[in-house]
């Protein structure tokens, strides 16, 4: 009965974050002057005055969640440090009226992930630093023919602890909005790998967070239709539906009308890349009409390279058309336009 009331008083809370009332609107965050999430969160590099100084400007569009990536080396290396900072980065965004959901897992870009000064971006290339996690550790090296990571009994005893320990410390913390568990399962790996390797992952963790019970909502974004079993399994075990799509208008209010048969809260946790023809003119004021909430890759445009496309090449000049980001380094709009729709369909 005491699990049926915690489930109850989740679910509402679910539903009340993201009603008409409270809806949520923000970006999928991270400091200008970081590459990674190692960089964003080791000791040596964490810097909560541009952090103080960027949420200040999301604050002023309107924004009010921000989705955060973490990463377990930095547990690991720094256990006491890591949860330090990221309470002081808790402050600092609640000081800004700005929720936040955290990630803990990630498919995605760099396999290879090492503690230390993080390398320079590469000219041209988009997102040239981000990390996977646990990536290599996990699913073995995958160049020239994947190979599997022989032994995960450590490494998953390594994760499992690490989630229940920041979940537990932070399990109650009204600062933040959400839990986001795996971000795009599969992503990056070979197809065989989706079923071996990434989707054991994702029902591990998320039975380790329903350990834990946090009175925060979790979830896990469904991002590729083609992982029909992967995605109904993501959305029947999330609190609420997540999704991801950088599709045009027509194509994402698609995605919509089918996601709306689960019944669930649901927020778009990645959109907008003006090339691909998902802009904040025309999805923005669609998600608010839908009361979904809406988290855009990108705000300040820094190390990560996200202004460039995901196939762009080494080398190349900034283009004409960003593909993410809504502000350039020094607070300034890309596109005044943009800012002020933003501002008046956030504040």
């Amino acid at each position: 009965m005491k699990k049926f009331f915690i489930l109850f008083a989740v679910i509402a809370a679910a539903c009340a974050c993201t009603s008409e009332k409270k809806w949520v609107a923000g970006c999928d965050f991270i400091p200008s002057n970081c590459i990674n999430q190692l960089e964003m969160w080791q000791a040596e590099s964490f810097d909560p005055q541009t952090i103080d100084k960027e949420l200040g400007w999301a604050e002023d569009l309107g924004f009010n969640v921000m989705r955060v990536f973490l990463h377990h080396l930095v547990w690991e290396a720094d256990r006491d440090g890591f949860v330090d900072r990221i309470n002081q980065y808790l402050d600092i965004s609640s000081s800004h009226g700005i929720s936040t959901m955290f990630v803990f897992l990630d498919d995605c870009w760099d396999e290879k992930a090492a503690l230390g000064p993080q390398h320079a971006p590469i000219k041209g290339v988009h997102n040239s630093g981000w990390l996977k996690d646990p990536g290599i550790l996990y699913f073995g090296p995958c160049g020239s023919g994947c190979q599997y990571a022989e032994d995960t009994t450590a490494i998953v005893k390594e994760l499992e602890t690490y989630v229940k320990d920041i979940m537990t410390t932070f399990k109650d913390d009204d600062r933040i909005f959400c839990w986001d568990l795996y971000n795009e399962p599969g992503g990056g790996q070979d197809p065989d790998r989706y079923w071996t390797r990434s989707f054991p992952l994702l029902k591990d963790i998320f039975r380790w967070a329903r350990e834990v019970s946090p009175s925060q909502p979790i979830t896990a974004g469904v991002w590729n239709s083609a992982l029909g079993e992967m995605n109904v399994w993501q959305i029947e075990n999330s609190d609420i539906l997540t999704y991801h799509t950088y599709e045009p208008l027509e194509s994402h209010k698609h995605a919509i009308d089918t996601l709306k048969a689960y019944g669930k809260p649901m927020v778009c946790t990645e959109y907008m890349a003006r090339t691909q023809g998902s802009t904040f003119q025309t999805i923005l004021p669609m998600l608010k009409a839908e009361g979904i909430g809406a988290i855009n890759w990108g705000f300040v445009s820094g190390k990560t390279n996200t202004i460039f496309p995901w196939e762009s090449k080494e080398g190349s000049e900034e283009p004409e058309l960003w593909f993410h980001d809504v502000l350039r380094g020094d607070g300034t709009p890309y596109k005044v336009e943009e800012t002020e729709l933003i501002k008046s369909i956030c504040k």
